[in-house]
């Protein structure tokens, strides 16, 4: 792939992967708690952070970008903050591009996690807490490996959202061929320039065969849960 893509293309599927990991992994515990919450608890502003999960889903990109830009730029409430304490920041920087596209990545991962907690027998988790197991203990014995194919899904949805958000992501962290640059972004930049369209159609493949990919992971997965809870009814 090296010797088929440029260096400039290169360096934007690179980010592209490197932002996509990042963003995927470093949502995954909040992201199994907030599902987790929104599957089993019953409490007051359950409809209300439902609806802030989704909100990505719902907003423009860019508007969400913008919001990102306000909060966590320098000079924003918490992006402040973490620069004056820690020297961290997320505008301008590929870690904002990961930040964005968690965001953006975040309700599909919480929806897929959330559907396959609730599709869990409460009767397994009972009987395992009849055995003497705590709560802990039933959730990582029980409750985790039973929505293990769910969560899997949801990582792989929100993996796919992340490695093509783009309208959040430019409205961030701008543009910068290797440092924010990554895949949609790289394609829109060879567009606006004369000659660019052979570059953009070979990452415009490398996008269609990463999301093929994806949809097919995350289908195969779809049909092992169903099988596996056929096979326990």
């Amino acid at each position: 792939m090296t010797d088929w893509l440029g260096p400039e293309e290169w360096q934007a599927v690179a980010l592209s992967l490197q932002v996509a990991s990042v963003a995927t992994l470093v949502s995954l515990p909040l992201g199994l708690f907030i599902a987790y919450a929104l599957a089993r608890w019953r409490f007051f502003g359950h409809g209300l952070l439902n609806a802030l999960v989704h909100l990505p889903l719902v907003l423009p990109p860019v508007v969400t970008g913008y919001l990102l830009l306000i909060g966590f730029g320098r000079q924003g409430p918490i992006g402040g903050v973490l620069y004056d304490a820690f020297g961290i920041t997320f505008a301008f920087e590929w870690t904002g591009a990961a930040l964005a596209s968690g965001v953006m990545g975040f309700p599909l991962m919480v929806r897929a996690i959330r559907l396959a907690f609730e599709a869990v027998d409460p009767k397994l988790e009972q009987a395992a807490s009849t055995l003497g197991a705590n709560r802990l203990m039933v959730f990582a014995t029980v409750t985790l490996p039973l929505a293990l194919p769910g969560i899997i899904a949801g990582l792989v949805l929100a993996f796919a959202k992340a490695m093509g958000e783009f309208g959040a992501t430019i409205t961030f962290v701008s543009n910068i061929p290797g440092r924010t640059q990554t895949i949609p972004s790289a394609i829109y930049a060879f567009l606006q320039v004369p000659g660019g369209e052979e570059s953009a159609f070979r990452l415009i493949l490398v996008s269609i065969v990463v999301s093929i990919g994806a949809v097919l992971v995350a289908e195969v997965l779809a049909r092992r849960a169903v099988g596996a809870r056929v096979d326990r009814s």
